[in-house]
């Protein structure tokens, strides 16, 4: 069940951003704490705040099956956003990922604005990260990952000296 996605937020924005709030407190002490704190704090769902991932633009996604010291395969992603502003990147790191879906039906001029996203726990306790992108004009595009927890990294651009 979606809390704070586009479908929720088009129905009642003030509602949905209530009821996902009231979700994650209830389930605080479930809830990875990377993803408990993103999903909690001011910054990360105010367009304002240059760290937050709103309009922000896919420069890269990497998907990476390691070996452990024990030979068993571990699944990774890590992707990274020119944040809004341009200013700086969004880092965004899921170790040992469980699942994940990527859908992107019209992605030949990328896909667009990172719109919305959610964190939710998964039935066996993960955290599920749901990403809206927003591509005008085509489908939209989503990914589901379900990873242990997720790590968030803001890394603002050196200012340039222009003379």
């Amino acid at each position: 069940m979606a809390y704070y996605l586009s479908n929720e937020r088009n129905q009642d924005l003030v509602g949905s951003y209530r009821r996902y709030q009231q979700y994650l407190r209830e389930r605080e002490a479930e809830f990875p704490p990377s993803a408990f704190a993103l999903g909690t704090s001011d910054w990360y769902q105010d367009a304002n705040d240059h760290r937050c991932p709103h309009d922000a633009w896919l420069e890269n996604l990497i998907v990476s099956e390691l070996a452990g010291h024990d030979k068993k395969r571990v699944t990774t992603i890590r992707t990274r956003l020119l944040a809004a502003y341009h200013d700086g990147y969004i880092e965004f790191f899921y170790p040992n990922v469980i699942t994940y879906f990527f859908q992107a039906p019209v992605c030949n001029t990328g896909l667009g604005d990172w719109l919305y996203d959610e964190f939710r726990l998964s039935k066996s306790g993960h955290v599920i990260h749901e990403i809206e992108w927003s591509r005008p004009n085509s489908e939209d595009a989503r990914w589901i990952i379900e990873a242990s927890d997720v790590q968030f990294q803001w890394i603002p651009q050196p200012i340039s000296a222009t003379h």
